[in-house]
This record gives C-alpha cells, sequence and structure tokens, in this order.
C-alpha cells in the first residue's frame, strides 16, 4: 500500500519552529517510503484562521523545498482541502453517529465544566463529567431556549490502546481518562477529533506524524474510526520543541516564526538544525530535505521533549 502522509496546521500566523519540525518529519517520513505528502488546511475556526496565513503558508513550504502531491492547486478528487469548506462532510459523519443513538446535546459552559467536581488530568485537561448525558427531552428545550447546545459523543467505558511508531504502547480509558468528548461546539464549529478523522479517511492518508502533545487526542480519533466504519492509518508522535527556558513554543514566540528566522537564516541552515535538533543530522550544518533522506530514522529521533540550546537559532 503506497503511504500518504499528511502536513495539517491551523496557520492563525506564520509557521513556528515547531510546525516546522512536524512538515519536515512529515516530508522525511513519507518520501522515505516512496510516498506522497498531503498539504490540508485545518481552518474550522476561520476568524482565528484567516486565508492569509494559509496562503503565506503555501509560499513558506515551497521556499523551505518541502513540496506536496495532494492539496491546495493540486487536487486528486479528494479535496477541498480547507477544513471550512468541509462542513457538510462533518455534518454527514455527525448524523452517522446521531443515528447510532451516540450523541446529545450539551449546555455547559466551559466555566461551568471547569467549576464541577469533574476530575483532572495529569496534563491540566479536564475530565467531562457528563452532565448533560441523561437530560430529558423536556430539559432539553427548556434549556435550549437560552443557549445553543454543543454536541457530545457518548465514550464507552473501555480500554483503547494502539502501538505508536515512534512513542510505543499507549493506552487509556476513555470514560475514565477523556469523558464524553466534544463533536460540535456551541457555535456551531465541529470539533477537531470528528473533523480530523473524517478527513484523514476521505484523502486517503496512511500515516500520521504529529507531536506528543496529541498522543492522548488517539484513542478517541481511534474510537471514531471504530464508529463510522473507517480504516485507521499508521501514528507516529514526535517530541515537542521547547525554548532554551524549558517552555513549549507557540506562536508568541517572536524570534521562533519563519517571519524572524528566514531574515535570518537560509533554508537549508533552518532545516539543518531542525535536523540536529531531532537527532539524523550529526551538527548543526545546512541541509535540503532532499539531502536528509538518506539520514533520516525514527530511531534517531528522541522521545523526550527537545530543548533548543542558547543561540542555536
Amino acid at each position: 500500500m503506497e503511504t500518504v502522509g499528511r502536513f495539517a496546521p491551523s496557520p492563525s500566523g506564520r509557521l513556528h519552529l515547531g510546525n516546522l519540525l512536524c512538515a519536515l518529519l512529515v516530508w522525511l517520513s513519507a518520501r522515505q517510503k516512496d510516498g506522497r505528502v498531503l498539504l490540508r488546511v485545518e481552518d474550522l475556526d476561520t476568524a482565528r484562521c484567516p486565508r492569509r496565513y494559509s496562503e503565506q503558508m503555501e509560499r513558506d513550504l515551497q521556499w523551505l523545498g518541502l513540496d506536496w502531491d495532494i492539496g491546495p492547486g493540486r487536487d486528486n478528487g479528494t479535496g477541498p482541502y480547507y477544513q471550512s469548506q468541509r462542513t457538510e462532510i462533518y455534518q454527514a459523519a455527525l448524523e452517522t453517529l446521531r443515528e447510532k443513538g451516540l450523541v446529545y446535546p450539551c449546555f455547559c459552559t466551559r466555566a461551568e465544566i471547569h467549576a464541577a467536581s469533574a476530575p483532572h488530568r495529569e496534563d491540566g485537561q479536564v475530565v467531562y463529567a457528563g452532565t448533560c448525558r441523561r437530560l430529558t427531552a423536556a430539559e432539553i428545550a427548556e434549556k435550549s431556549r437560552n443557549r445553543a447546545p454543543a454536541l457530545r459523543l457518548i465514550t464507552p467505558e473501555e480500554r483503547w490502546g494502539f502501538t505508536d511508531g515512534h512513542m510505543g504502547r499507549y493506552e487509556e480509558n476513555l470514560a475514565a481518562d477523556c469523558g464524553d468528548f466534544l463533536l460540535r461546539r456551541s457555535d456551531g464549529i465541529f470539533a477537531y477529533q470528528l473533523a480530523v478523522v473524517v478527513d484523514d479517511a476521505a484523502m486517503g492518508v496512511t500515516e500520521v506524524v504529529r507531536g506528543a502533545d496529541l498522543l492522548a487526542s488517539t484513542p478517541r480519533q481511534l474510537l471514531l474510526y471504530r464508529l463510522l466504519g473507517l480504516e485507521a492509518p499508521a501514528f507516529y508522535h514526535f517530541p515537542l520543541l521547547l525554548g532554551s527556558d524549558g517552555q513549549r513554543l507557540s506562536k508568541r514566540n517572536a524570534d521562533a516564526g519563519l517571519d524572524t528566522l528566514g531574515e535570518r537564516y537560509t533554508a537549508p541552515e533552518i532545516l539543518g538544525k531542525l535536523a540536529y535538533l531531532a537527532g539524523f543530522n550529526p551538527s548543526a550544518e545546512p541541509r535540503s530535505g532532499e539531502s536528509l533522506l538518506e539520514d533520516f530514522a525514527w530511531e534517531r529521533v528522541p522521545r523526550a521533549d527537545i530543548r533548543i540550546p542558547e543561540g542555536l537559532f
């Protein structure tokens, strides 16, 4: 079976080092298997992800030499490749789950969920306590007069696990460790978990490479794959990049954004430094994506989060 990897960012600003490492690993992992790369824009929240950022992202990837075979401008019949244009597809999947009796309206606000006696995970996420799961039809009608509901999936009391291609075995009890999770927000925007499963299956993705912060999302997605009768891809989660202070990088780190980096370094210099951090470039010397294919191996990528040394960028 042909490998199809995908890079699927939510462009709410210029790409930063964490995004760039993801793009590089996606590209190398697929290309090394003679596979194809798909580019998808996860812009469900269009107010947060205006089109100008995705257009800039495409130019940035081309500048870096990390090309794609499927995606914007390269439709193989599986598009559109902007999630904001795929809401009817997500609605159809939602109706499939609703017909199975697995969807219910939730009227809890974020503040109410955090204030409730719901358990909290070690990573700070709140496990939804199922407050609205057993509302009667009359209670739903009454609450709907004042607030549009979100929609949640009923999660089973069972243990879900998988073997990640890089991080190894991961398991959790969905009901205890996650709770009933969102399928659609109260403002009508579809949730990441549903959209990404539907899209990866529809677009023929066979390999998902992404940051370890999304490792815990995988059992939820595997459940959705099963419920929707879809084939799940292989997963590879990589460690997060941290600043020299040990804090996670984000778009708020001005020095880590490509708008700043692109003025200081060439594309090969950026890729060479990233490959050095990820363990498959012996030094921080400049490298092209093509030249890194012979050195890349998942076995060389660390599993613990990577702190960027002071002065590397």
